[in-house]
């Protein structure tokens, strides 16, 4: 899968055509993977792409009220525009509005396919608990069972607190532990007894099963998306 740059838009030649180019070829890729169900990283690229644009453009909206700007540096990790000042707006800076108003419906749209699709999986898979649920799950096991595949793929799970100085988030850690072959004898509970049994650092652990009624990429879709559904899942119990 190809990536977009987070420094696309200034990188080498600010000129339209040029990025016009460089985000269709990327955006015709970002179409394949989704064609193929297959969301993940694409999904949250275009997210924080879009998102990127639309700092891109407040800030500039917001400095161009009190003077006349041209760019001379652009860093999307801090969000952060460096401008010089000038007396009147430069055609650097008229080529680079000229990209951002053509590209953010662009990402807009196919932020709209993903998210189709990502509705359309989340309506077809299932999160339960295996047990009786602990009173912290913020650590423990997730189990992912396919209907299309006999086994069930077993990851630990921890929720971990990030802080910056601006907001405290939530994060969710998984590390893969076993597969198990699912039978009428191999249930979620003998699954998650037979992990008590063997990993004894964990005595009484939150487990949840998601299961998915469809086939789909396993890393690209189904694990992401699994994730996302635990987070709400514990966020909502909480």
């Amino acid at each position: 899968m190809t990536t977009l740059s987070k420094n696309w838009i200034t990188e080498h030649h600010i000129d339209f055509e040029y990025k016009k180019y460089v985000l269709l070829a990327y955006l015709q890729k970002v179409s394949e993977e989704f064609t193929e169900q297959r969301l993940y990283p694409s999904l949250s690229e275009l997210i924080e792409h879009y998102r990127n644009l639309k700092e891109l453009k407040s800030s500039k909206q917001q400095l161009f009220s009190n003077f006349k700007t041209s760019l001379s540096s652009f860093d999307l990790e801090q969000f952060k525009l460096i401008y010089e000042k000038i007396a009147a707006d430069d055609a650097v800076m008229q080529e680079l509005e000229s990209i951002v108003d053509f590209s953010m419906p662009q990402f807009e749209r196919y932020l709209h396919d993903g998210k189709k699709i990502y509705d359309f999986i989340e309506e077809h898979i299932s999160i339960s608990p295996v047990g009786i649920i602990p009173i912290n799950n913020d650590f423990g096991y997730l189990m992912l069972k396919e209907v299309s595949r006999a086994e069930t793929r077993v990851y630990k799970y921890e929720i971990t607190l990030f802080e910056s100085p601006s907001e405290r988030y939530r994060g969710l850690h998984v590390n893969f532990v076993a597969t198990y072959e699912k039978s009428l004898l191999n249930t979620f509970e003998s699954i998650k007894s037979d992990l008590i049994r063997y990993h004894k650092n964990l005595p009484n652990p939150a487990t949840f099963v998601v299961e998915s009624d469809l086939a789909i990429p396993f890393e690209e879709t189904f694990l992401p998306i699994a994730k996302r559904s635990l987070m709400k899942r514990i966020a909502g119990a909480a």
